[in-house]
């Protein structure tokens, strides 16, 4: 049984409120396979949620999430922190769920816009049937938003995320961390990416290649580097499984693009008796609990509620006939266009601050710490 030691990182730090512009800008690749070397990043502090109103703002918003399988966020927290920040703010909305299927979000498209909705924002599946959305929206004289994901070649008035090459940076280091808590001295390494039509994923993987490319060329050895489509934890579980069989099991660290990835290559090293550093993100639950018990390394922390505020902020000055305050611009690179953008800012965690997640309010210690989980949870200081 391999073991591995959890070290301290510092807590979580306390964003400022700002609302201020920024001409800031970061490049955001249109390719699927990602160059190395983080660019410069434009995340500033978002702007925060409407304050809540007792008239209503005039217009409808209409919301469209990705899917249930890829990330329980998507159901247990976007959709949550949106629909409380419009209804506090007196908004109409509609959010629907395309589960994954691109004709299915095209049509729920078609069927918001038909009903009048004046600020649609999507989560893209990917950037051409993203593209195509948004172009329609507009021809409606729709606004639109790019909620989490940017679409290449879109027409979004704003792009709402996190710093996502950051998002891998913090993946990598913590890996390395945790190899290097091991003291494991020339460790051969997985790297299990996200789907390769999300170009979240294309930047995750920028992020922690640029950490892990210099290991490479100073005694690390990758072992396999795959992508998994549309990421499917299933699939993950059976590609990660194909990468440990072809390794003869001599494997040292997996790079998992996300909790949903890593929680799948878990599922596989537990069933071959083995435990070591497995990286993840979105700080869902059982990533948390795989930290607390050993079996996950580290998680990345995106405070969603920020992601959602900002977002829903952007929207009501969308129907309100103005422009969305921003922390600066990306470029997308297929069409040239600089987006006005609100990057938030993610945050590693690893065992020792797992609590800063229960303190932002985005698990809750009865969940987080229940059954066989509370003396694990009592060990990492929640009390």
């Amino acid at each position: 049984m391999r073991r591995f030691a959890l070290a301290p990182l510092a807590a979580l730090a306390v964003v400022a409120a700002s609302c201020s512009s920024s001409s800031k800008s970061v490049s955001v690749s249109a390719n699927t396979t990602a160059t190395t070397g983080a660019p410069t990043s434009s995340a500033s502090t978002p702007p925060s949620a409407p304050p809540a109103s007792t008239a209503a703002v005039s217009g409808k918003v209409g919301v469209i999430l990705p899917d249930s399988k890829s990330s329980v966020r998507w159901e247990t927290a976007d959709r949550k922190y949106l629909s409380d920040a419009f209804t506090a703010a007196g908004v109409q909305f509609d959010i629907q769920n395309a589960e994954g299927d691109k004709t299915k979000m095209a049509t729920i498209a078609d069927q918001m816009i038909t009903e009048g909705v004046k600020v649609l924002m999507i989560v893209n599946l990917d950037s051409p049937s993203g593209a195509a959305i948004e172009q329609k929206a507009a021809a409606a004289g729709v606004k639109t938003i790019d909620y989490d994901r940017l679409t290449l070649g879109g027409s979004a008035s704003v792009y709402v995320s996190f710093d996502n090459v950051q998002v891998g940076t913090l993946q990598g280091q913590g890996l390395v961390k945790c190899l290097t808590d091991k003291n494991v001295a020339s460790p051969r390494v997985v790297e299990l990416n996200g789907s390769p039509t999300d170009n979240n994923a294309t930047l995750f993987k920028q992020g922690y290649d640029s950490v892990l490319t210099p290991k490479y060329s100073a005694g690390w050895t990758k072992v396999d580097d795959q992508s998994v489509p549309d990421w499917d934890n299933q699939q993950a579980g059976q590609i990660f499984e194909q990468m440990l069989t072809k390794a003869q099991g001599k494997i040292d660290g997996v790079l998992a693009a996300n909790d949903g990835l890593g929680n799948a290559a878990i599922a596989v090293l537990k069933k071959n008796h083995l435990q070591l550093p497995v990286t993840g993100q979105d700080a869902s639950l059982q990533g948390l609990q795989n930290i607390l018990n050993g079996d996950q390394c580290m998680t990345v922390y995106k405070a969603v509620k920020k992601e959602a505020d900002a977002a829903s902020a952007s929207a009501i000055a969308l129907l309100q006939g103005g422009q969305p305050q921003t922390t600066g611009t990306v470029k997308d690179t297929q069409s040239g266009k600089d987006v006005p953008s609100v990057l938030a800012t993610p945050v590693a965690i690893f065992k020792d601050n797992v609590k800063d997640v229960i303190a932002d309010g985005y698990v809750t210690k009865a969940d987080l710490c229940a059954g066989a989980y509370a003396a694990e949870c009592a060990s990492a200081g929640i009390n």
